[in-house]
């Protein structure tokens, strides 16, 4: 099962997924999509890690996606 939320930040949005991995753990997902032109999506590598819920692997999706666009823009 794969976990998906949406978010917001600047010009861009977040795909934050988790999707279940070995032991009950999850793994965080990312695609970032700039808002305004061009939008070609991007899937960006997430830090190695494993995660007690999908809440967690979401945030920790999240804050590299801040992350990615404080590099990036």
């Amino acid at each position: 099962m794969t976990a998906n939320t949406i978010f917001r930040h600047k010009d861009y949005e977040f795909a934050c997924g988790a999707r279940a991995g070995n032991g009950g753990q999850f793994r965080p997902t990312l695609v970032v999509t700039k808002i305004a032109w061009p939008t070609r999506p991007r899937v960006i590598d997430v830090k190695v890690g494993a995660y007690a819920t999908e809440a967690a692997a979401i945030a920790a999706a999240h804050a590299q996606g801040i992350e990615w666009v404080a590099n990036y823009d």
